[in-house]
């Protein structure tokens, strides 16, 4: 059996892979990003301010216009942050609307029906927004993450048209797909199927043995998991993952890690065996 190695990504101190057995406690969460933490800082405090500063204008400003101005303070926490920190800012819009510019100021009632309905509609499009600002942002990230994923198809498929020897195409792949799926190392096989490692399937699933393993509730297995390379419906080489500590990637990565495989696949087909 020839062997294709990869350079290894150094190994990050952390909890050791036996958290990654059945029934075992994963690795903690990791903290709160700092963009999180300062989006709801800004929940809180940017509603705030603003009200106190319309207070020497609440005489001459209507209180439709004033909930406008709050509703642009959501907005943009909410187009800047997160969905909770957009939901936060409207309560703290609404519940600071109610102290600083309703009667009877420096209170949380409200007298007039009116302005008790500004309040409700201040805290519901604030709420909304919030909502449709956190879609646009996962829609974006989603476009973005699928454009990368078509690229490295992509230079994959051109590589394999134009590459002198399949060895080029295996070490592209191989490198790839420890960018793709945030792997400690990776290295390709060509032989005889030995040992039964888990296994990353085509659609995506994992196996662990004949057990089926779910990969996004309890990470990756332990020890090094296969990802065949087939060419015309022939079994032609694996790629032996070495998982890192940390998320594991989501289906669509693990999707576009075995088109990469079969790629690989048929550049082995075309061009022969691969040697070491």
């Amino acid at each position: 059996m020839s062997t294709l190695t990869g350079t290894s990504k150094p190994h990050r101190a952390g909890p050791t892979r036996a958290l990654r057995r059945v029934g075992a406690t994963r690795t903690a969460p990791r903290p709160w990003a700092l963009r999180d933490r300062l989006a709801l800082t800004a929940a809180v405090a940017g509603p705030f301010l603003v009200a106190l500063a319309l207070v020497p204008l609440r005489a001459s400003l209507s209180h439709t216009n004033a909930a406008l101005v709050l509703v642009v303070v959501v907005v943009a926490v909410a187009v800047l942050g997160s969905r909770t920190a957009g939901v936060v800012a409207a309560l703290s819009a609404a519940a600071w609307f109610d102290f600083f510019l309703t009667r009877p100021y420096q209170t949380f009632d409200i007298t007039a029906s009116g302005d008790v309905e500004t309040a409700v509609l201040l805290l519901a499009v604030g709420a909304i927004v919030s909502q449709l600002a956190a879609r646009s942002r996962r829609l974006e990230v989603i476009t973005v993450t699928d454009a990368e994923h078509l690229s490295r198809i992509h230079r994959t498929a051109d590589l394999a048209k134009s590459a002198n020897s399949p060895d080029t195409v295996v070490d592209h792949v191989r490198r790839e797909i420890t960018e793709l799926l945030g792997l400690r190392a990776c290295r390709f096989e060509y032989g005889t199927l030995m040992g039964q490692p888990p296994r990353l399937h085509g659609d995506g699933s994992v196996t662990v043995g004949r057990r089926s393993w779910d990969v996004d509730a309890v990470g990756w297995p332990e020890g090094e998991i296969e990802l065949r390379a087939y060419g015309n419906g022939h079994y032609l080489g694996r790629f032996m993952l070495t998982p890192d500590l940390g998320d594991v990637p989501p289906l669509q990565a693990r999707l576009v890690a075995v088109t990469l495989a079969d790629q690989t696949g048929a550049a082995l087909d075309t061009s022969g065996p691969v040697h070491a």
